[in-house]
Order: C-alpha cells, then sequence, then structure tokens
C-alpha cells in the first residue's frame, strides 16, 4: 500500500505597531487562513510582531525552519517604518537590492518625476528573491524560497494570493460537519462529545457556545473535520445517535 504524503503545512507572520495597538484591525489571517484550507494546506501557527527588527528576524527563521510556507503581510510599502523587506534579507543572510522588474513596472505606473526615493524602497527584493504580481496598485510582493511577503492592505493581500496559489504543493482538503444543539451548553455535550473524539482520533472534533442571537437561541455548535469524508460522515452519524440517546435533540448547522 502506498501512503499518501502528508499535507503541507504553513504559518502566517502579521508585521506592523499598528495591529499591535489596536489602530488596525486585522483581516488578512483569516483570508489566508480560507485560502490554505481550500488547498489542503494546514494553517498551524500565527505570529503577531511590532516594527522591531530582531523579532520580525526571529519570528520569521523559526517558522519557516518548521513549515512548509511561511506567509507574511505588512511593512513592504514606501516609508521608513516599512522594514519588512530589510529583515528578510537579513534573516536569509543575502543583499536587499533592487529588483530589475520591479523598477520597470513602478516606472509604468508613475509619471516622470513622481517614482521618488520613496516609491524606489518598494523595488527592493533580498537576491534570488522571485517577483508576486499585486493587480491592485502594481507594486510587488516577493517570494524567497518557502517564505512569501506580501503587503498588509487586505485588498491588495488577496490580490496577491492569485499569483501565490500555483506555486504551492497542494494536500487533500478537510472536509468539515458542524451540528447545532440548541438550549444545551457546552457541559452538557462534553462527555459524549470527548467519547467520540477518543473513537475517532483521525477525526477533529470541537465544541463552540453560541449565546442569545437576534432569534433568542442559546446553545452549542459542534464541529466535526476530516479528510475523508466518509469517516467524516459515519462519525457525524454516530454522534447524532449518542446525543438523541441522552434526549439530546441535533440539527445540522
Amino acid at each position: 500500500m502506498t501512503l499518501s504524503a502528508p499535507s503541507p503545512t504553513a504559518a502566517v507572520l502579521i508585521i506592523g505597531d499598528e495591529i499591535l495597538s489596536g489602530r488596525t484591525a486585522d483581516t488578512n489571517l483569516n483570508t489566508i487562513a480560507r485560502f490554505l484550507a481550500a488547498l489542503g494546506i494546514d494553517l498551524k501557527e500565527a505570529r503577531t510582531v511590532g516594527d522591531v527588527p530582531a523579532q520580525i528576524v526571529s519570528a520569521l527563521n523559526a517558522l519557516r525552519a518548521t513549515h512548509d510556507y511561511v506567509f507574511t503581510t505588512g511593512g513592504i510599502g514606501p516609508t521608513h517604518d516599512d522594514i519588512t523587506a530589510d529583515c528578510v534579507a537579513e534573516a536569509f543572510g543575502v543583499p536587499l537590492l533592487e529588483h530589475p522588474e520591479a523598477v520597470a513596472i513602478l516606472e509604468r505606473r508613475y509619471a516622470d518625476g513622481d517614482f521618488n526615493a520613496a516609491r524606489r524602497r518598494m523595488t527592493r527584493v533580498p537576491q534570488g528573491g522571485t517577483l508576486i504580481a499585486n493587480p491592485v496598485s502594481d507594486a510587488p510582493g516577493f517570494q524567497v524560497e518557502n517564505v512569501f511577503v506580501m503587503a498588509g492592505v487586505p485588498k491588495i493581500m488577496t490580490a496577491m494570493l492569485e499569483d501565490v496559489a500555483p506555486r504551492l504543493r497542494t494536500g487533500a482538503v478537510v472536509h468539515s460537519r458542524a451540528l447545532r444543539v440548541v438550549g444545551v451548553g457546552e457541559g452538557a455535550v462534553a462527555a459524549t462529545l470527548t467519547a467520540a473524539a477518543r473513537a475517532d482520533r483521525d477525526l477533529s472534533f470541537g465544541s463552540y457556545p453560541f449565546g442569545v442571537g437576534s432569534d433568542g437561541e442559546i446553545g452549542t455548535n459542534l464541529v466535526v473535520r476530516g479528510r475523508d469524508a466518509v469517516s467524516l460522515d459515519g462519525a457525524v452519524a454516530r454522534l447524532k445517535a449518542a446525543l438523541a440517546a441522552e434526549g439530546i435533540e441535533t440539527r445540522d448547522a
């Protein structure tokens, strides 16, 4: 029997003082998580660091050594505090150079005299890096080995993912099934859920309580996840039956 290769793993490094201060709400992590899930790539870790070179370099080196892919967001703009490119070059121990193709892209975008020194900073790429297309504002991201460096602006970052997707090794997609238990808290279903998790160790079982919504409901959402759809369906059916035997009704969520 031939065993399938394990699915690739990934990590996200979110960079920016504005995220840590609360001034800007990060949405990129959710976007990347959904993007990776659709490709069967397991997002295993996410870190957020400020605009501190030593922290960025340390986090990047740790993540790229332990995951197949690392995605960074933020810090590649034209201002003095956009230091991600510098830090990536330091992490890989290579020079940071103007990329001829990036220069050409921005020369076409800006009129004569508008392609100033600040905007020219956005053409700097660690030696050996390849560009990631930016169909929104042209200024590219870049890839160095297993690290993908992208913009922090959500619209731009999302657009960059289109160019990233073909470069990734994909895995088996994780399927998910959810049951909604109304009027019952986590404590009432915990033992049954634990038993189900022990019986099907290849699957992931989780419980997520919800409060009063617009319809006044309270209860718990039970989520089962796994790569084998047949095994998943069987586990969900057994969980529903076990809860029903305890007088707890469920419905598909």
